[in-house]
């Protein structure tokens, strides 16, 4: 048997380091004043720091830490939205990224127009796109509102219309950042549904979430992230233990 066959996502010693000025720089006129008159110095900062980790197919991934820590930067690579700086990213697999809420949406486009907008990034046929539409809308609990401008949503319909679309078709890479945190206990219970469904089909999740309850109940295995660096990964509970103590295997 391949050892690799159930392997979908492989990072190894993935680093992302960025370089930000050393001062508040207010407007993009100022900045390329101070570039032209070389007044501008940088400093550079690591966000992730020789990542290594291995996710096999139906895998949940859960991904805690501070603020700072690097669990969206980490998305971000796995979306293949940032190219790392060192290190070698390998996916198997179509990725559906749920990163934050409004991503691929447009303020003055209404929900239905943006439902076309959102799929059509993802890769899905307009023709699918209008048949799974109504599963779409009843799914986010939407109703009337799909005719309104997205400007017009709350914070919990931008996020449950979100869901809705990245979820209609089962992905086979499921990247969520947060979006779980948002909307009332009924549809966060649905949403999990819909997630421990599609993993017992195969559909691999990474999952940021400050919910440790979350975490716990969704996911196979926890890696704790840390100033960029993986402190542990394992068992969510014990992980989640060493977590709030603060200590490192």
């Amino acid at each position: 048997m391949d050892m690799y066959q159930d392997l979908v996502v492989s990072l190894k010693d993935v680093t992302v380091r960025y370089r930000a000025p050393e001062v508040r720089i207010r407007t993009f006129k100022e900045y390329m004043i101070r570039i032209l008159k070389r007044e501008v110095s940088f400093k550079e900062f690591t966000a992730l720091d020789g990542i290594d980790i291995e996710v096999k197919k139906g895998e949940t991934l859960g991904i805690i830490g501070r603020n700072g820590a690097g669990k969206s930067t980490m998305l971000k690579v796995v979306s293949r939205v940032l190219v790392p700086t060192n290190g070698r990213v390998w996916i198997r697999g179509r990725v559906s990224p749920l990163l934050e809420l409004g991503a691929g949406f447009h303020p003055e486009l209404t929900g239905r127009e943006n439902v076309y907008l959102n799929a059509t990034l993802l890769g899905h046929p307009m023709a699918e796109v209008q048949a799974r539409m109504e599963e779409i809308v009843d799914f986010a609990e939407i109703g009337a509102f799909i005719e309104a401008p997205l400007r017009t949503y709350s914070s919990g319909m931008v996020a449950r219309l979100g869901f809705a679309v990245a979820t209609a078709w089962e992905p086979e890479i499921l990247i969520l950042d947060e979006i779980l945190s948002v909307g009332d206990e009924a549809f966060r219970q649905k949403c999990q549904v819909r997630m421990q469904d599609y993993r017992a089909s195969g559909t691999t999740t990474f999952l940021v979430s400050h919910s440790m309850d979350t975490v716990v109940s969704m996911c196979s295995r926890v890696m704790w992230l840390d100033h960029g660096k993986v402190q542990a990964v394992g068992e969510p509970k014990q992980i989640i233990a060493m977590y709030r103590k603060g200590k490192v295997k």
